[in-house]
Order: structure tokens, then sequence, then C-alpha cells
């Protein structure tokens, strides 16, 4: 029986199967903990009997005005558990989140022009070419914009098709705007902080029980130095007794320090 439930940081360390296949885009940690801060509801997995990760969303919700948008940012399945439309209930899962919830205009994502399989499965979820991104892939490949518009886009508007194909650089010019966005977030994010302190507080509480793991605390603290930009590097109360740690960790400028 398959459960789709929000991603957690447990799953960081359990999905690296998933991204095996060489199609499907791997980021850093980082990048990951900045969608599960900023964008929960996008952000799904879907696991199987066993506790097994089948496949998951990565989404985002941004733009102004009319380009108010939900983004896909990775959508995948591992190879065992396809031809079994998990990925069409993800992909529906976040555009009932992004019409329903953040009222988007479309929702949209970007494939490789050379991955047929996908962009016939997102042309058969109602996706359109809106325009094509030369060089998007590593400065080698194209890629596709393929948008889907929601219920708010009652005119169709945001799929009419662009004539001419797009550089990089131009899309990076209206993703500038988005930005202001961002920013206003993180200043809204700065008036709960004082809150987020106590996080270094009861966790020492929590280490004490068992409701918690060290991967699940250590988690929440990256989140906690994500947002106030400190290094927490490996707390003195994350070590376990009669240990003194690893033997190195990243610096604040990600160099390695000896311990």
């Amino acid at each position: 029986m398959t459960t789709i439930h929000r991603f957690c940081c447990n799953d960081l360390l359990r999905f690296a199967s998933v991204n095996l296949d060489h199609l499907t885009e791997t980021f850093n940690m980082s990048f990951y903990m900045t969608y599960l801060a900023r964008w929960p509801d996008y952000f799904h997995v879907a696991e199987g009997p066993g506790n097994r990760i089948m496949g998951y969303i990565m989404g985002k919700v941004e733009g102004q005005g009319e380009s108010w948008h939900g983004h896909v940012t990775a959508v995948t399945v591992a190879p065992e558990y396809r031809r079994q439309q998990l990925a069409k209930k993800l992909m529906n899962l976040l555009e009932d989140i992004s019409d329903n919830i953040d009222k988007a205009y479309f929702v949209d994502l970007f494939v490789r022009a050379s991955n047929a399989p996908a962009i016939k499965m997102y042309d058969k979820l109602g996706y359109v070419i809106y325009r094509r991104v030369l060089r998007y892939y590593s400065g080698e490949e194209d890629g596709l914009d393929m948008r889907k518009a929601l219920s708010r886009d009652v005119e169709k508007k945001s799929i009419i098709p662009l004539k001419r194909p797009v550089t990089p650089d131009e899309l990076e010019s209206v993703d500038a705007l988005d930005e202001k966005r961002i920013s206003s977030l993180k200043d809204f994010i700065g008036l709960i902080i004082n809150e987020v302190v106590l996080l270094e507080q009861w966790s020492k509480l929590l280490l004490k029980t068992s409701f918690v793991s060290h991967a699940d605390l250590y988690f929440s603290l990256c989140l906690y130095s994500l947002f106030t930009h400190t290094d927490l590097g490996v707390p003195p109360y994350y070590k376990g007794p009669n240990t003194a740690g690893p033997a190195n960790i990243a610096g604040p400028a990600g160099e390695r320090t000896q311990q």
C-alpha cells in the first residue's frame, strides 16, 4: 500500500536510491533544507511496504501578479515503482495546493528536450510547451518550460507559447523579481527567530528522551542555522558520551578545520 506524506528531515537520509536515475537532478543538502523550511506544503514523499521510498516531489510557489505560480523543482519515482501512476498522483497533489491554497495562475516545470518519456507524461497531464530555454542544462542541452493553467487563469493566458527561444540569462532577469518576495519572507522569518532560539535550550532536554533521534535534532539545528546564518557545527551536547566528535567539520567558509 502506498502512502504519501510531507517530506521530513529523516527522509533526506533515505531517498538517495531514488536519485540514482541519471535524469534526476541531485542537489546539495542545504538546497533540500531550504525547500523544507520555506515550502513544506510542496515537498512530499511516497512510501511503499517496509517504509521504502518510492518517489517524491519537490516544488515551490513564486512570482508576482499574473506570474504567481507553482513550480515543480523535481519529481521522480524509483524504477521499480514506475508505471503505477505514482508521478501523476504526486503532480496532482502539487497542482491542488497551488490551485486551491495558494491561488496560483499556473504550474510550470523544466524538462530536458531529449527526455521524450517525461515530455509525453506531462503532455498527458495537461502541460504544454510554453518556451524553449537554450542550453539550460549545464550549458549543453536545451530545456523545455512546460506549463499548465489553473482555475484562476480563466483565459489561459499563462500557457500561450512564446514564439522564440530564450536564454538562461533571460530567465534570471525574471527570477530577480521573485527574489523580492523571498527577501520579504526572510524578514517575516526574522520576526519569529526569537522563538526559534529556544531550540538550543529545549534540544538538550529532548536528547534525554526517546522522542527524537540525534539525526532529527541535528537537522532541526541545521534549519536554525539556515535562518540565522549561524555556523552551529556539531554542538557539544550532540556528541555522544566519551566521544570527541568527528575528526573535522566544515568551517564557516567551507574550509576543513581540525577539532
